[in-house]
């Protein structure tokens, strides 16, 4: 490993000149798109080449072609002027018609499946350049407490390997920014017509069909723990690994399962579903978009923080308001 001595002596620009030449694969292209002459592009690779021990680019009748040496750092290359240009846009005040920048967003299946659509459908309005990578979090259980499960998520937030998480969970510490979005609870839900809708009673409930929505293929979950509360148990004749598997199925099968209210509400037109409560004491679960602190002190983290409860808001109160219609009497 280089020391910090040894890094004051390279010069950041020979990787923007090794990156240009390698894209252009052409001296005398690379040097017109930098603004250089051709002998300074030259004179930049030769000092990159005394300094990476490799010829990097060999001369033909068309340009130059890059050597084995040079198509190995061509990938952290590009990652590290990434990076950096990240680092710079973030010194600067975000304007997101402008901004090329990639954040990453963490969420539960179930809860990325209600505001995915609407965030890309903002963000091509207003971010066009805009990037988001969406990571599927998982709660860790293993037999620790409820309020533990999102503890990985957390550290995640803190180290900033996460810009925005969106969670069923309480309160959080003052190190995190937080917004509480809505409370969630679940139903049952089921294609139009079937037997079920028309008496959803706990007996009914119990000798149905039901599918539960389990990554790891666990055929127990939160609804099979709260029956055995009260001594009853179901059969889960199907498990599958997300949610909007869990939809389709749905649509076209007998069975039933209990999910998330506002998934459901969101997707009910779309696969022709119905919703009947669930016969079962059920406390809601508060959903909250979480933020490190000191994250927020990025410009550009801050608006996607904002953006997002405003998609939230948006398309959950709309929703509700299609829903309400929908099982309105005519």
């Amino acid at each position: 490993m280089l020391k910090p001595a040894q890094l004051l002596r390279i010069d950041f620009s020979l990787l923007v000149l090794f990156s240009t030449v390698l894209e252009e694969r052409h001296v005398a292209r690379a040097a017109e798109r930098l603004n250089l002459t051709p002998s300074a592009v030259s004179h930049g690779l030769r000092r990159l080449r005394r300094l990476l021990h490799d010829p990097l680019f060999l001369k033909t009748h068309v340009g130059v072609k890059p050597t084995d040496r040079a198509l190995a750092l061509a990938g952290p290359v590009a990652e590290t002027l990434a990076r950096v240009e990240g680092i710079m846009s973030m010194a600067g005040p975000f304007n997101p018609g402008t901004a090329r920048r990639c954040f990453t967003i963490g969420a539960p299946d179930a809860l990325a499946a209600i505001f995915l659509s609407p965030l890309v459908s903002r963000l091509a309005r207003e971010a066009p350049h805009v990037d988001i990578r969406l990571l599927q979090l998982m709660p860790q259980h293993h037999g620790k407490p409820t309020s533990q499960v999102w503890q990985s998520t957390l550290t995640e937030l803190d180290s900033h390997k996460l810009d925005l998480a969106m969670l069923p969970i309480g309160p959080l510490p003052p190190r995190f920014a937080e917004r509480l979005l809505f409370e969630e609870d679940f139903v049952v839900a089921m294609r139009k017509g079937h037997p079920l809708a028309r008496a959803t009673n706990q007996a009914a409930y119990l000798k149905a069909k039901h599918m539960l929505v389990s990554a790891i293929g666990d055929a127990q979950g939160v609804v099979d723990a709260k029956l055995a509360e009260v001594g009853h148990s179901r059969r889960v004749a199907l498990t599958v690994p997300n949610f909007m598997m869990a939809l389709a199925q749905l649509a076209e099968s007998d069975l039933v399962a209990t999910l998330p209210r506002k998934l459901v509400e969101y997707h009910a037109a779309r696969f022709n579903l119905v919703v009947r409560p669930v016969p079962l004491p059920w406390t809601p679960d508060p959903i909250r978009l979480v933020a490190a602190q000191t994250a927020m002190a990025d410009a550009g983290i801050a608006w996607l923080f904002e953006t997002l409860a405003s998609c939230i808001s948006t398309s959950t109160a709309s929703r509700s308001r299609q829903e309400r219609r929908r099982r309105k009497p005519c």
